[in-house]
């Protein structure tokens, strides 16, 4: 089959299973932004998607490559069954199926837009990035969660997990500081052991304060989505999260359960064949 007759083909599936798109009015509040709607054709099928306008930075750019059909004919390059599919590298195009990819990209980056309300359950859509300290995204590459669902236990052993390391680190970085590292070696070479401990028990409500707004309280839902629906928890806080899947979920796991390389890498090449925006 033809690559034009399988994107046809799609279309005509993706009609029907989705329906036509219908507009509502309301005369009582004024009109809400519209959310933008994106159809995925993949050779796995149709996944529909909607950009959130929370994070118009990431909308925004999203929309512009869809238009430059920057993303047709791009692969899945990393699969990894209970996490999440990737793709959007620009040299997966025409790649060997031998090499290791995922270290393409278009040449810029786009600024955090990280929510505590906006977390990667099931299906979410959110961007890639580098190891900095910014969690500035890749201009190009993105991923789909498909997760797992986890136990009311292991979330709260999360929670708690995140908020230790956290004050540690926290501990860590003013114990490093200067007036405080002079401040305690002064007692040590003195050896005023009983000055130290006290010294120690009067930083602790000045700790105390930097790190109450850095604690992790988890908003309404946030448990119950991650125990009912499932979802990536880990991923929250350090990736920019800009859309969700609306149609074609059950896509999503089929290519999660691809047989895959070393590198997580589809066995069989999974490829985008166009993007269209809706609306």
């Amino acid at each position: 089959m033809s690559k034009q007759i399988l994107v046809t083909a799609l279309m005509l599936i993706n009609m029907i299973a989705f329906g036509q798109q219908k507009s509502s009015s309301s005369n009582s509040s004024p009109a809400k932004p519209k959310e933008r709607i994106v159809d995925i054709y993949t050779t796995a099928g149709v996944v529909r998607v909607k950009l959130y306008n929370e994070t118009p930075l990431h909308r925004d750019n999203f929309i512009k490559l869809v238009k430059q059909q920057f993303y047709d004919s791009l692969l899945f390059h990393r699969v990894i069954k209970e996490f999440m599919i990737q793709t959007g590298d620009p040299t997966t195009k025409n790649a060997p199926d031998t090499i290791m990819l995922g270290w393409g990209d278009n040449g810029y980056t786009i600024p955090a837009e990280i929510s505590k309300n906006i977390w990667h359950k099931r299906g979410a859509l959110a961007m890639a990035r580098t190891q900095n300290p910014e969690k500035a995204s890749s201009g190009c590459q993105f991923y789909i969660v498909q997760g797992r669902k986890y136990s009311i236990k292991e979330l709260e052993t999360m929670i708690n997990n995140i908020n230790a390391q956290k004050k540690v680190q926290l501990f860590q970085k003013i114990m490093e500081s200067d007036s405080v590292k002079n401040r305690m070696d002064d007692f040590t070479l003195r050896g005023d052991s009983e000055g130290l401990t006290k010294y120690m028990e009067q930083l602790q409500p000045a700790i105390d304060s930097i790190y109450e707004p850095m604690f992790f309280d988890p908003p309404p839902g946030y448990v119950s989505t991650y125990n009912m629906d499932g979802g990536t928890p880990l991923l929250d806080r350090e990736y920019t999260v800009f859309g969700e899947v609306i149609g074609g979920m059950q896509i999503i796991d089929k290519i999660a359960l691809e047989a895959v390389d070393k590198n997580f890498r589809p066995k069989e090449n999974i490829r985008i064949l166009k993007m269209v925006l809706l609306n």
